[in-house]
């Protein structure tokens, strides 16, 4: 997705203390959100049950096998679920800061494109509340590992939840998975802008390896990680719209309000330089003879002559005050003068 994560063409450079708090805001709200928008248990069970008979139907049920490795090997289990748990919170912000410090021409896409998916899936959660398979009733086959493994971490039934705390999370948000759309964020921006190969490959080995984690610790089916990419590939393709309309509220901004209000809309140029200081050189034409004279007719390599004028003739050049110096001085003849 290379038009995702283009540098924007404005060259504004990231001010950590207006993102931060801009990042906090936007996760807020979506947590928030997404504790708002619970849906009836019962529609959420039947949409899970859609999703296993579809996935039946299609033979794309990976989810039972997976998850009877994980439930019978431990050695398995117990790391998957630590991944499942932390590394969803962990490598995100980890890839967004080296974007942030290393990429900054493409820090802000990478940004804009993050929040872009993330609220969609906040509108995912809302029409399809879906119940993940380690809720479902035994009788489909699937064991919770988080719970079998919780002695091992904090968690409980709540799946990462910390223990007790379960009732601060929906567990029937599983439609589209973002452990899977922010793993294949991490993926990309690895790969396109990762210059070591280990990086590289980690950016495609991170979004596959989380898949099969979702899936095997019972927590997404296989078309909820379908619809986390899509979700982010939809996040993409609004970067540049959003970006737009993001510069037009800064110049309405910036044009309504004056004073420090104003600071809030003003944007930075990459190289810090200000534009009045950039509209005072462009005007100001430079000294390319850095104060060193010519002989009378000889030009400076590089200058430009006009057509009318004779070979040698620099218009306002040195060759030019040279003759007139010489021809104002005591010492030169009569008819010079």
């Amino acid at each position: 997705m290379p038009h995702a994560t283009a540098p924007p063409a404005t060259g504004h450079r990231p001010r950590w203390w207006t993102e931060l708090p801009l990042i906090a805001v936007v996760y807020a709200l979506y947590s928030v959100g997404r504790l708002l928008v619970r849906g009836d248990v019962s529609t959420a069970v039947d949409h899970g049950l859609a999703i296993l008979r579809l996935e039946q139907a299609l033979y794309l049920n990976a989810e039972h096998p997976l998850n009877r490795l994980f439930t019978s090997t431990p050695s398995i289990g117990i790391p998957a679920d630590f991944a499942y748990a932390s590394l969803h919170y962990l490598v995100t912000p980890a890839v967004l800061i080296w974007m942030f410090r290393r990429r900054s021409a493409a820090y802000r896409a990478a940004r804009v494109w993050l929040m872009n998916s993330t609220l969609l899936g906040l509108v995912g959660f809302t029409l399809m509340p879906t119940c993940p398979p380690r809720l479902l009733d035994a009788s489909h086959g699937f064991v919770d590992t988080m719970a079998q493994y919780s002695a091992y971490g904090w968690w409980g039934e709540g799946a990462s939840a910390p223990r007790g705390l379960s009732g601060m999370t929906n567990q029937y948000a599983a439609m589209p998975s973002l452990h899977v759309g922010w793993s294949l964020w991490c993926g990309i921006l690895l790969w396109r802008h990762g210059r070591h190969p280990l990086i590289r490959a980690a950016g495609i080995a991170y979004p596959l390896i989380t898949t099969i984690i979702v899936m095997g610790t019972a927590n997404h089916y296989f078309l909820d990680a379908v619809a986390g990419a899509a979700v982010m590939g939809l996040g993409a393709l609004l970067v540049r719209p959003v970006m737009r309309a993001a510069d037009r509220f800064k110049a309405w901004g910036a044009a309504r309000f004056t004073g420090p209000a104003a600071v809030l809309f003003a944007g930075r140029s990459g190289g810090g330089r200000s534009p009045v200081a950039g509209s005072v050189s462009a005007t100001v034409p430079p000294n390319v003879s850095t104060g060193c004279k010519t002989s009378p007719g000889e030009r400076i390599p590089g200058q430009r002559t006009t057509s009318a004028d004779p070979p040698g003739t620099v218009v306002g050049g040195t060759a030019a005050r040279d003759d007139a110096d010489a021809a104002a001085s005591d010492d030169a003849p009569a008819a010079a003068r």
